[in-house]
């Protein structure tokens, strides 16, 4: 294991950590496939994780994985039916996305339920969407003419999916219309690798070969192109906030952007050491996911290495060794991270978020920066509320 910063502790994955601690990860949580797998999601109420663990699978297991209370937990779900799922979905699963089914809409019409379902993209082109707790397939959506590599559901739960495909165009679907397509986004000269909805519902990102492109969830018309990278863009996420967007790209840079004014904030680059503006070209990013508070940032590159970064950094605080990731994702205070065949949980760093972020986390979740930069207050405070004091 390479050696943590000064100040940081390694540790089992428990959620009992030293504050910046990255740990090895459980062994008995290490389940394994014997296959390439690619996308990991973990249901919107916490109480699912799902990973596309190839052959054509996905797994549902119940969360969180309690190691102390794990026989005990595994009796409870077997009283309440939250029992380990594997969903065979006939083609290769590249995409996952979890969404929430309000009661009155369940296309059953069972009353009294809190539903989940998760959306799965296929080799095919094909979109399956399961209800979480029975294992029933609801819809297949149809319309792509090539691999769906992504997918994302709007956040306020308006059950509206979007879709990002090989076949160079991203899809809108509304399953409170029997996942009726809404509409085709076409701009994209080459594969459309990722997508993600902002938080407030109001900004769809999409990556594929450079620029990555900025869209309207209104209008569904496009905004800007977002002009940095020197080739693909692999993965996109939005902070907490809507405030700002991160873009990991094959050209070993992760880009910080602000999405309602298109500027570049800061550039993370990749080298042989993992750390700092070192040389371009060593090795390529696979994923980047902003932490729930959105003071920190993981990514996973082709060097091995998972790392987490602090916004306010250019080098990473926490890093540990892995094997051929693919792809992470963020829960509280644990990180998942899928490599080839294999998912492994690490115990990330957990922050008490200050009250300057906290105000600028709530005044930015329903203020654009153009309407901040309008504000009559100080500059110094109008730069923090746009992060530009970094």
């Amino acid at each position: 294991m390479r050696r943590a910063p000064q100040g940081f502790t390694r540790a089992l994955a428990t959620k009992s950590m030293a504050m910046g601690a990255l740990s090895c990860p459980v062994s008995q949580y290490d389940w394994k496939s014997s296959c390439e797998t690619w996308s990991v999601a973990f249901s919107s109420d916490g109480a699912w994780f799902a990973w596309s663990q190839g052959h054509c699978l996905v797994k549902l297991i119940p969360w969180p994985l309690q190691e102390a209370e794990l026989h005990k937990a595994e009796s409870k779900r077997s009283r309440v039916g939250a029992k380990e799922k594997t969903l065979e979905c006939g083609q290769i699963v590249w995409g996952l996305a979890f969404s929430a089914w309000p009661t009155a809409r369940h296309p059953d019409g069972a009353a009294g339920l809190c539903c989940q379902v998760l959306a799965t993209g296929l080799n095919d082109g094909q979109i399956k969407v399961w209800e979480v707790q029975t294992g029933h397939l609801l819809f297949s959506l149809l319309g792509h003419q090539d691999v769906v590599r992504d997918l994302s559901f709007a956040p306020n739960g308006s059950l509206i999916l979007v879709s990002a495909s090989r076949d160079r165009t991203l899809r809108v679907w509304d399953l409170n219309r029997d996942g009726r397509q809404v509409q085709v986004l076409t701009g994209h000269v080459q594969w459309v690798y990722c997508c993600s909805i902002s938080p407030d519902c109001s900004m769809l990102c999409s990556g594929g070969a450079s620029p990555a492109l900025l869209w309207s969830m209104r209008s569904y018309t496009l905004i800007r192109k977002l002009e940095g990278h020197q080739s693909s863009v692999v993965s996109c996420d939005f902070s907490p906030d809507s405030a700002l967007l991160v873009t990991a790209s094959y050209d070993t840079c992760v880009i910080m952007w602000d999405p309602y004014t298109g500027e570049q904030l800061r550039t993370l680059r990749y080298g042989a050491g993992g750390c700092g503006d070192l040389t371009v070209g060593t090795y390529s990013l696979r994923s980047v996911c902003f932490s729930p508070e959105g003071l920190y940032l993981a990514t996973v590159a082709d060097d091995r290495l998972l790392r987490i970064w602090a916004l306010e950094l250019r080098s990473p605080v926490a890093f540990a060794p892995m094997t051929n990731g693919l792809c992470c994702i963020w829960f509280y205070n644990t990180h998942g991270v899928i490599a080839h065949g294999h998912v492994q949980f690490w115990t990330a760093p957990r922050v008490l978020s200050s009250l300057k972020h906290l105000c600028r986390k709530a005044l930015r979740t329903f203020l654009t920066t153009y309407q901040v930069l309008a504000l009559p207050i100080p500059r110094k405070l109008k730069e923090f509320l746009t992060y530009r004091t970094f």
